[in-house]
């Protein structure tokens, strides 16, 4: 009885240091919300949504789920599991959120944690001026747009902000997006100079909202244009720094 106690302990102990080790792993997570479901036609959300999570995801640092109903913002209980709501989202043939729904996430990002606006997303809920001023920046059918999609040289605006600190000017494949409405304080990290408007535009940016904080990432068109490694590497930095407000390496 007593060397069957003995072993018992012994394993124990053996087995505390990988536990202490896969439970400092999993806290170490930041748990993630991707909202998505609908866009425009040109935009393969279902395609571009698992690239997102996949970028997130493979750095280990993200666990990542995900909502192809936006209708999930009501529901305050829910939202509270989450560090980290990502917008992959535009209402182009749905209705808009719920009143309830636009209380609590703008309650989500006031009381401390993060928000990505990913691409054509701050087109969304285009009546509801406190997102716009939460996204920054805001896309507006018939006044923003851009060029065909294509290559074009992106600049580092701000080559010591954590999230774009290291990164050389590159070259991406995507569309330019430029006009977008908005007139309050953003920090832009890159840019480019849009032959459509022909003006340089911010292409990713932050900004705090409350307590909260909000990276806006207007690449990703497609999933090739996610992937690409420089623009992969923005959204994650981007991330993590909305819902943690810094970045780890």
């Amino acid at each position: 009885m007593r060397r069957a106690l003995l072993t018992v302990v012994v394993a124990i102990l053996v087995m505390l240091p990988l536990l202490a080790c896969l439970s400092e792993e999993g806290a170490k997570q930041i748990r993630t919300l991707i909202v998505t479901g609908c866009d425009v036609a040109s935009h393969p959300w279902r395609e571009t949504t698992p690239a997102i999570r996949k970028v997130l995801e493979d750095t280990k640092k993200f666990e990542v789920y995900v909502c192809e109903d936006p209708a999930i913002l009501e529901s305050k209980e829910a939202l509270d599991k989450y560090a980290l709501i990502v917008l992959n989202y535009f209402n182009f043939r749905a209705p808009t959120i719920s009143d309830e729904a636009k209380e609590n996430l703008l309650n989500f990002v006031k009381g401390g944690k993060g928000f990505v606006s990913f691409h054509l997303s701050s087109a969304s809920f285009s009546e509801w001026d406190e997102f716009h001023k939460m996204v920054g920046r805001w896309w507006v059918m018939g006044t923003s747009g851009h060029g065909p999609r294509g290559k074009f040289t992106v600049n580092i605006v701000d080559k010591e902000d954590a999230i774009s600190k290291g990164m050389s000017d590159f070259e991406a494949d995507d569309e330019l997006y430029a006009k977008l409405l908005g007139e309050g304080p953003i920090h832009v990290l890159v840019s480019a100079y849009s032959d459509w408007s022909k003006k340089v535009e911010p292409l990713a940016f932050t900004l705090s909202y409350g307590k909260g904080r909000v990276y806006h990432h207007c690449f990703g068109h497609d999933a090739k244009a996610v992937e690409h490694a420089p623009v992969a590497r923005l959204l994650a930095r981007g991330a993590e720094w909305a819902a943690t407000g810094g970045v780890s390496d």
